[in-house]
C-alpha cells in the first residue's frame, strides 16, 4: 500500500520537477531539481557517481523531496522516507525514458564520456499534499 495519496497521483505523472533534498556530509542541506518516474511503489531518479547528491545517499539514506504541479503552484506533494536501493544503469536507458519524458527525445542528449549512471529509488514513508 503507497501513502501516496490519491489526490497527488496526478502531480506523479506530470512533468513537473522533484526538488531533492539530501543531507551533506557535515550535516547540511543540500537541495537539487531533478527529472522523476513513479513506478507505483517508488519515486526513482537518475543520478551521475560523480555528483555530492549520489555520495550523499551512499552516506546518509534519508531524503526528501517536493514535486509541483506544473499547472498549478498551489498544488504540490512532498514526500519523505529513504534510498531503498540504487541501481547500475550502464546502458543509460533510465536517463533516456526520462529524456522521453521530459524532452520528447529518444536519447539523453547531454551524456558525457565516462559518466556512470545510476538509478536511486525512493520508498516514500510520509506524504503531504495540497
Amino acid at each position: 500500500m503507497s501513502v501516496i495519496p490519491q489526490n497527488a497521483m496526478d502531480i506523479l505523472k506530470a512533468n513537473g520537477l522533484a526538488h531533492i533534498a539530501t543531507l551533506g556530509p557535515k550535516g547540511e542541506p543540500q537541495s537539487t531539481p531533478v527529472w522523476f518516474d513513479w513506478d507505483g511503489n517508488y519515486i526513482r531518479f537518475s543520478q551521475t557517481k560523480g555528483r555530492q547528491k549520489y555520495r550523499n545517499v551512499q552516506r546518509d539514506k534519508r531524503i526528501a523531496l517536493s514535486i509541483t504541479d506544473p499547472q498549478n503552484p498551489y498544488h504540490y506533494l512532498e514526500v519523505r522516507g529513504e534510498v531503498d536501493h540504487i541501481e547500475e544503469d550502464p546502458r543509460k536507458s533510465f536517463i533516456d525514458l526520462l529524456a522521453k519524458k521530459y524532452m520528447g527525445v529518444d536519447q539523453y542528449p547531454y551524456n558525457q564520456p565516462g559518466e556512470e549512471r545510476v538509478i536511486v529509488y525512493v520508498k516514500p514513508e510520509h506524504t503531504t499534499t495540497q
